[in-house]
């Protein structure tokens, strides 16, 4: 489905830290509940399906990249925030998405 250049404008992807991770048993899929900090925006959270690829340790401190204007949707018994941005690998794993060189929490993504 092709979009026009209009729509494109209305997501707003911005780079943030992750400042907290951990478990959430209650997702029907293997999950991360996350903290992050957008800087200006403040801190969001939301949950990720990126267990086989990522330990909760190495996650922290960590810049990524998500979609910050999303209604809130609830997963379970948590409402997430935020999409955080990845790759589909070929068992659907994914490689999150993430900035070359550090970059200030809350900048665009353009």
């Amino acid at each position: 489905m092709e979009i026009n250049w209009s729509d494109f404008q209305k997501i707003d992807m911005r780079v943030g830290t992750v400042i907290t991770v951990g478990d959430f048993p209650e997702a029907h899929n293997p999950s991360y509940q996350l903290q992050i900090d957008f800087g200006v925006l403040g801190v969001k959270k939301t949950s990720a399906q990126i267990t086989q690829g990522y330990n909760k340790k190495d996650l922290v401190g960590k810049q990524v990249i998500a979609v910050v204007n999303l209604p809130k949707k609830q997963i379970a018994n948590f409402i997430s925030e935020c999409l955080l941005l990845g790759i589909l690998g070929e068992n659907k794993d994914v490689i999150l998405l993430q900035p070359e060189s550090e970059a200030e929490n809350g900048d665009r993504i353009g």
